[in-house]
């Protein structure tokens, strides 16, 4: 939408939408739901996935009893090891989980914003169509026979719409 004609304090830059909606979101967030996604942030990095090639090596090369001198303390079959990175693998995933969740909540609210801007948006469209139709008109020019824009002048019945698409669902 161009909104370069508006008074200036009509003016609403799409960003300032997005960044709006966005900043709104992260500011709701719980103390949880920043931890997890603070975590999850940090914990999905290759960084992370370095260190824990790293650090699962030396424990391995330390408890293989490879190193004369160093008595292993999680001798083969590294039950300790198996144990602390199922524990990770666990904590990890509800860490991922609930960073998700939450965020699947925020693109919820953006979807059902564009749906709301897309049904303003469609009616709006008809009745710039219906002028131009009747600016046609006026200036006796025969629309009569364009069966697609007749169509298209007809206001979408956007019941109809989501009564197949709940249909399709139950599928």
């Amino acid at each position: 939408m161009n909104n370069s004609n508006l008074p200036e304090g009509n003016k609403i830059s799409r960003r300032t939408v997005i960044i709006s909606h966005k900043s709104k979101a992260q500011m709701q967030r719980t103390w949880a739901h920043k931890l997890a996604d603070a975590l999850a942030h940090d914990l999905g990095t290759i960084t992370f996935f370095i260190l824990n090639a790293i650090a699962f090596t030396i424990w391995i090369f330390f408890n293989a009893g490879i190193i004369e001198g160093i008595t292993p303390f999680d001798p083969f079959p590294f039950s300790f090891l198996t144990m602390a990175v199922s524990l990770e693998a666990i904590l990890l995933s509800i860490i991922v989980l609930i960073s998700q969740n939450r965020a699947a909540k925020s693109d919820q609210l953006r979807q059902e914003l564009d749906l709301q801007l897309d049904l303003i948006s469609e009616q709006e469209i008809t009745k710039i169509m219906e002028m131009l139709a009747k600016i046609m008109e006026s200036h006796k020019i025969d629309i009569s026979g364009d069966k697609e824009l007749m169509q298209m002048l007809k206001p979408t019945n956007t019941q109809k719409i989501e009564e197949e698409i709940e249909e399709e669902l139950k599928k």
